[in-house]
């Protein structure tokens, strides 16, 4: 039986400057003090938009958990020869008994 999720917006957050930069440090995010004031208004709006959501009726609608209905499906994991040694090093620019050889890096 799908749950329906209820917003409690009757007592509306108030978005000020010092909500504002409360989530920027909570984000870790630098916020421009000269575009707080825009920043206050977006974020009104956004409310104001989640509130009408309310207004929708989602009777027997079940909530989504992603937004396809799409499946990965996943091989099994197993580890299997499939290429031989020499396959291996055929294009290797430089290789010997069995081994990939590399320039030296450390002295």
């Amino acid at each position: 039986m799908p749950r329906k999720i209820l917003l409690n917006f009757e007592q509306t957050m108030k978005i000020d400057k010092a909500t504002i930069q409360k989530l920027a440090h909570l984000s870790r995010i630098e916020v421009d003090q000269s575009k707080e004031t825009a920043l206050i208004a977006d974020m009104e709006r956004i409310i104001t938009w989640v509130k009408k959501l309310e207004e929708l009726d989602t009777t027997g609608i079940a909530p989504l958990t992603h937004m396809s209905f799409e499946e990965n499906i996943f091989r099994v994991d197993k580890a299997e020869n499939e290429l031989s040694n020499d396959d291996l090093l055929k294009n290797a620019p430089d290789h010997g008994a069995g081994f990939f050889k590399v320039p030296k890096v450390i002295d």
